[in-house]
């Protein structure tokens, strides 16, 4: 007599979440669905040390375009672009600190007068920039 044979297959299911470059995601199983939270907050706490690393970083790639104080009087800015004022009360391209972390990863299209960073700075130093930059806002 044959007999027949019960096979569990066991598979998994892949899912591609597309968020902007910047966001931090969270993904639980909650019950049979997904929920995705997207989280705001810098990943480096506000502090003296990542304070320094954003000034240092800043002075070496932002400051030409940004000026000394980030309020958009830089003297090498490209001829043509009006850089950002990074300390005042209104941000044209996102106000949270994945937003800005974004912008400064991957530039502002169409014209890309604010370059895309990614891969030239990490992104533990673009965090570092956005605490240093917090801080002289504060100021």
């Amino acid at each position: 007599m044959m007999r027949a044979a019960l096979v569990l297959v066991a598979f998994t299911a892949t899912f591609t979440l597309c968020v902007p470059t910047g966001t931090s995601v969270v993904a639980a199983a909650n019950g049979s669905a997904l929920e995705v939270v997207e989280l705001q907050d810098n990943p480096i706490e506000m502090s003296d040390e990542s304070i320094r690393a954003g000034r240092q970083v800043y002075g070496r790639f932002c400051r030409s375009c940004h000026g000394l104080r980030a309020d958009g009087a830089g003297m090498t800015a490209p001829p043509g672009s009006m850089p950002a004022n990074l300390v005042d009360d209104e941000w044209d391209h996102g106000s949270t600190d994945a937003e800005i972390f974004t912008v400064i990863k991957e530039g502002v299209a169409p014209k890309f007068d604010m370059d895309a960073w990614d891969g030239r700075v990490s992104d533990d130093d673009i965090w570092h920039v956005i605490n240093f930059l917090r801080d002289l806002a504060s100021e």
